[in-house]
């Protein structure tokens, strides 16, 4: 599923047009997205966290060559399904 179709579905589900349904998700993204800017935590209880992880500068190898290269740390955003969602799926 894209994000037209996402949008779709959530204006159907709601009973809202296309365009409201559009400015809800993007408001959920942008505010979501601030929040992990800044290292909050976005729970929604029974779907799910978003976190912001730190993952440590490493070594890796260049699978073509073989040749060492060296990996920068950076902060990852991580998402861990809570158990309606993973009750749902299964």
């Amino acid at each position: 599923m894209n994000k037209a179709e996402l949008i779709d579905a959530m204006a159907n589900g709601a009973g809202i047009s296309k365009a409201d349904a559009k400015k809800a998700l993007d408001a959920f993204i942008d505010t979501t997205t601030g929040a992990l800017k800044k290292g909050d935590r976005v729970a929604l209880v029974g779907f799910g966290s978003f976190s912001v992880s730190n993952r440590s500068a490493r070594t890796g190898r260049n699978p073509q060559t073989g040749k060492e290269i060296k990996i920068a740390a950076k902060n990852v955003v991580k998402f861990k399904a809570g158990a309606d969602l993973g009750g749902a799926v299964n």
